[in-house]
């Protein structure tokens, strides 16, 4: 299912939205047009399940195992990987913006995606393919969009082989059956062999967790200047 738009209104300028949006898709046409440096990028600055294990996990810390964690958010194997993730960031990253604040809301994605990455690392402790992408981070925004709107609604266009109709549902029913596809897929696939690849799907569950998590602790300062 691809959101095409959601009918919650902001009341303004989702900014810090558009930064990472732009930022990412900046960051992406390097990274195509670097050519081989491309991929030194990201052995760079992915995210090494291993090294990022020892670091975090078993209190060996590298700059190799820490850095990542944030720069790797940044970074995307492929345009359909990039615009698939821009989208869902687009249609939900505004409103929840709109409810947390600019810095709030920079606070809360780049918090989001360090949990989403470490509970994927978690999963998978001897994986050495580098990680990379938004999604984690995204996931989180999903996860408060949830709360903050679980009756607006989503069109959503559903690619049926040569079909393409677009139907109107509610956030509840796309964003639940969102996180059950991931939850499902991370219980299936189990832990990642020692090569590490393909989709980090605990990262996308624990993301979605972890943005719920983190709402209501980012919504009380505002709460609080609400009551004074």
């Amino acid at each position: 299912m691809i959101p095409l738009r959601d009918t919650a209104r902001s009341r303004r300028v989702p900014i810090v939205n558009y930064m990472l949006i732009v930022l990412c898709g900046l960051v992406f046409l390097y990274q195509w047009s670097s050519g081989g440096e491309g991929e030194s990028l990201i052995a760079r600055f992915g995210v090494v399940p291993a090294l990022t294990y020892e670091s975090v996990f078993r209190g060996h810390p590298s700059v190799a195992g820490i850095v990542p964690l944030f720069t790797s958010m940044f970074l995307h194997g492929g345009w359909l990987h990039l615009l698939g993730n821009m989208i869902y960031l687009y249609v939900f990253g505004d409103n929840v913006e709109d409810r947390l604040g600019h810095l709030p809301y920079l606070g809360f994605y780049l918090l989001a995606g360090l949990l989403a990455t470490l509970a994927q690392v978690w999963s998978s402790p001897g994986a050495t393919v580098p990680m990379i992408g938004a999604s984690g981070a995204i996931a989180g925004v999903l996860g408060a969009y949830l709360f903050l709107y679980p009756r607006a609604k989503i069109l959503t266009l559903i690619p049926l082989f040569f079909f393409f109709p677009m139907v109107e549902v509610s956030a509840v029913f796309f964003l639940g059956f969102w996180f059950l596809m991931q939850f499902v897929q991370a219980s299936l696939s189990g832990a990642a062999d020692a090569s590490g690849g393909g989709v980090a799907w605990w990262a996308h569950a624990a993301g979605f967790v972890a943005g719920a998590v983190l709402l209501p602790v980012f919504l009380l300062p505002r709460r609080f200047m609400t009551s004074r």
